[in-house]
C-alpha cells in the first residue's frame, strides 16, 4: 500500500519541529517550508468535514468497495486512507507518474505542497471533476473520474508541472510532461496555459504546445493536436477562447484564435481564426454557411458536446 502524502517523511520531522520549537525560531528555509506544508496539509483536514465534493468521493469509493470487495485495498489506499481531496489527487498521480528512479514518496509530497500553496488549482481540481460528471455520460462517478479517467488525471498533473514551471523548476516540469506522456499518451508542454473545467474526453494523443492558452468551459475530444506550423518561433501555438469544442482528430496549427462558443468537426485542419459561436468542418476547415455569413450557435457546444448537427447545413456533405 502506497504510503499518504501525510505520513511522510519529511512531513513527519516537520511535526516533530511543531511540537517542539516556534516557527519564529525556525531559520532553515527547507524546515520552514515544511513546517507550512504541515500548517496546509492540517487546514485542508479541517474543512475535510465542510468539503461536500471529497465526502461523496469518499462515499462512492465505499459504496464500490461494497459492491466489489477485491477493490478493499485499492480504495483504502487510493481514497480512504487520506483526508482531503488533495492528498489523495497527490499520492494517486504520485504512483502513477512515479518511477524507479522518481520514487512515490517524493513526487506525492512535491504535488501535495503544490496543490495545497494554489488556491486556483484546488479550484480548479473540483471544477474539473464535476465539468466531467455533467458532460460525459461515460463517467458513472466523482471517484471513477478521479481515479481513472486519464484527460482528468493528465489536465492535473500539468496544472502542477505549470506551476513548478512558473517557480523556475523547469526540469521536473519537464519530467512530469514526459511521465504523463508516456504513461496517459498525453502531450501538453508545462508553460501551456490551461483554463478551468476543461474536458479531455478519452485523451489519447492529445498534443498541446508551449505557448497554447486555453480558456474555460472547453472541451477536446482525442486526438486533438494544438501545435505550431513548424516553422515558427515564439508565440506559435492557438488561442483557444471560452466554451469552444474541438471534435476527435482535428489539427490547430499557428497562432490562431478560436472565438468563444466555437465549434470544431471531427478532422478538421484549422490554419486560420475562426469567429465566435461559429462551426468550422473540413481540410482545410471552412465555416458552414460560409465566411461572409456563417451560422452562429445560440448554445454553447462544449456543454452540450453535439458533434453532428452541423451536418444538415453542410451543403456539400456526401455519404
Amino acid at each position: 500500500m502506497a504510503p499518504a502524502v501525510e505520513f511522510s517523511g519529511s512531513v513527519m520531522v516537520a511535526t516533530r519541529l511543531a511540537r517542539n520549537a516556534d516557527q519564529d525560531l525556525i531559520s532553515d528555509p527547507t524546515t520552514i517550508y515544511k513546517f507550512e506544508l504541515l500548517r496546509a496539509l492540517q487546514r485542508a483536514k479541517d474543512k475535510e468535514e465542510t468539503d461536500e465534493l471529497w465526502m461523496k468521493i469518499r462515499e462512492e469509493a465505499r459504496r464500490d468497495v461494497e459492491q466489489e470487495p477485491v477493490l478493499g485495498s485499492f480504495y483504502m489506499a487510493a481514497i480512504l486512507s487520506h483526508g482531503s481531496l488533495e492528498s489523495a489527487l497527490a499520492t494517486h498521480l504520485g504512483n502513477k507518474l512515479s518511477t524507479p528512479y522518481l520514487p512515490v514518496s517524493s513526487l506525492a509530497e512535491v504535488f501535495c505542497a503544490k496543490i495545497l500553496e494554489d488556491g486556483t488549482i484546488r479550484s480548479a481540481v473540483r471544477e474539473d471533476l464535476k465539468a466531467v460528471k455533467e458532460r460525459d455520460p461515460a463517467c458513472v462517478s466523482y471517484v471513477h473520474c478521479l481515479l481513472n479517467f486519464k484527460g482528468f488525471l493528465a489536465i492535473q498533473a500539468h496544472r502542477l508541472a505549470h506551476r513548478l514551471w512558473n517557480q523556475g523548476r523547469v526540469p521536473l516540469a519537464l519530467i512530469i510532461q514526459n511521465r504523463v506522456s508516456e504513461v496517459f499518451a498525453v502531450d501538453i508542454h508545462p508553460a501551456a496555459r490551461i483554463g478551468k473545467r476543461v474536458l479531455l474526453d478519452h485523451a489519447t494523443g492529445v498534443v498541446i504546445g508551449e505557448t497554447a492558452v486555453i480558456g474555460d468551459d472547453v472541451s477536446i475530444l482525442h486526438s486533438v493536436t494544438l501545435g505550431g506550423t513548424g516553422k515558427a518561433t515564439g508565440d506559435r501555438h492557438p488561442k483557444i477562447a471560452d466554451g469552444v469544442l474541438i471534435g476527435a482528430g482535428s489539427y490547430v496549427l499557428g497562432n490562431v484564435k478560436v472565438g468563444s462558443g466555437a465549434k470544431i468537426g471531427a478532422g478538421s485542419v484549422v490554419l486560420k481564426e475562426i469567429p465566435a459561436r461559429t462551426t468550422a468542418v473540413g481540410n482545410p476547415a471552412r465555416l458552414i454557411g460560409g465566411k461572409d455569413n456563417p451560422i452562429k450557435s445560440t448554445k454553447i457546444p462544449s456543454m452540450t458536446m453535439d458533434l453532428t448537427s452541423y451536418i444538415s447545413q453542410w451543403s456539400e456533405y456526401v455519404i
